[in-house]
């Protein structure tokens, strides 16, 4: 078991989340403490400026640079980790075409850091075929069984939801030995989660977010808008599959005539919906869905999730576990596994033919050996 500091900024782009956790990249020995930095406005402009851009054009070598800088700033916070994972910031994923970009260097944050890092994570799952998203699920695994040896869960199939700027769903079969025996895991985008509520309050309010789902709750949904986003193509791709944060950029428009509440009320309904739609997927209906990320705060969106899914919804802390830095905690535990040669995602979570072992290594300067390549 080493330890392991995770780091993760999100589509929603508001800051860097930071989380240790104690692993050997197989169980979850324990969690440590964590951390959250939150983006400037400038910082957060920059970054969404540079959205939907590739390597080399304007805008994206600054945005690596605050990626770098921030994520150094908060691992300096961590001299505990003897290891980092660092996700980078998602710019542009195009799995089909152009490929995936996560700009930030993980060799110059390495040097910095004077730690051994894991970084660019998605990239060799795309090269060989695979969607490159969503990357949580062997992790979500590790969490169930962490869950389940702990008391807090039944040994039944469970789902995690991600809310974040995307929305991603993990079904989890807790008999499974690993995560990459077929059956353990299902996984896929669901649709736009936070990002289209959060750009409308945005661009109307000045505001970054709901705060509280108040906006929402007040509003009324426009069904014929939702039934109209839900006729997409995308619903009806079988999974595994995943989204770029701006492919349902109609969206957004769709709701523009609409008063405030309204508009706000509708891109809820339309997430709930794009959930519900998922589930036609699914194995078999979970026992519970363990809803994490920032969508978990807002109550207009717990509320519609538990009117439209066929089972129990429940926030992720329910399971014992932290909902605001999952996703950080599982680029720590993804990253133990890459420095041990083991798959970080299989067929049935990016479609990538055969199970995979993504990420890249750089070491500091004086090259450290944790553990060995296999177990």
């Amino acid at each position: 078991m080493i330890r392991v500091l995770g780091m993760m900024s999100g589509t929603s782009m508001d800051g860097v989340d930071a989380a240790m956790i104690e692993t050997d990249g197989v169980r979850i020995a324990g969690f440590g403490r964590s951390a959250f930095c939150t983006y400037s406005d400038n910082e957060s402009a920059v970054l969404h400026a540079a959205l939907g851009r590739w390597p080399g054009e304007p805008g994206v070598e600054d945005a690596a640079a605050i990626s770098v800088q921030s994520h150094a700033a908060m691992a300096s916070g961590f001299p505990e980790a003897q290891l980092i994972g660092y996700h980078g910031q998602t710019l542009a994923h195009d799995p089909q075409g152009r490929g995936t970009h996560q700009a930030g260097d993980g060799a110059w944050l390495a040097r910095q850091a004077d730690r051994p890092v894991v970084w660019d994570f998605r990239s060799e799952d795309v090269r060989r075929g695979g969607e490159g998203a969503p990357l949580a699920p062997f992790f979500h695994w590790a969490c169930v069984h962490w869950a389940v040896g702990q008391g807090l869960l039944p040994a039944q199939p469970v789902a995690f939801l991600n809310l974040g700027g995307v929305g991603n769903i993990t079904w989890v079969d807790p008999q499974a030995p690993a995560p990459e025996t077929p059956g353990a895991c299902l996984a896929f985008d669901t649709g736009p989660a936070n990002a289209p509520l959060n750009d409308l309050m945005r661009r109307r309010l000045r505001q970054s977010h709901d705060r509280d789902g108040r906006l929402a709750a007040s509003g009324t949904a426009d069904m014929d808008i939702v039934a109209r986003f839900l006729r997409h193509p995308f619903f009806d791709r079988q999974p595994p599959k995943s989204l770029d944060r701006d492919q349902f950029a109609d969206l957004g428009p769709a709701v523009d005539p609409l008063p405030d509440a309204d508009a706000a009320a509708t891109l809820v309904a339309a997430l709930a919906g794009s959930v519900a739609a998922g589930f036609r997927w699914l194995p078999q209906i979970p026992a519970t869905v363990l809803v994490c990320g920032g969508g978990r705060r807002n109550p207009a969106i717990m509320a519609r999730l538990a009117w439209d899914l066929p089972c129990d919804v429940q926030p992720v802390e329910a399971a014992g576990l932290d909902g605001d830095m999952l996703e950080a905690q599982a680029f720590g535990w993804l990253a133990a596994r890459v420095m041990r040669g083991l798959p970080t995602s299989g067929p049935s979570t990016t479609a990538v033919p055969d199970p995979c072992c993504g990420g890249r290594i750089s070491y500091p300067r004086r090259r450290r050996e944790l553990f060995p390549t296999r177990p």
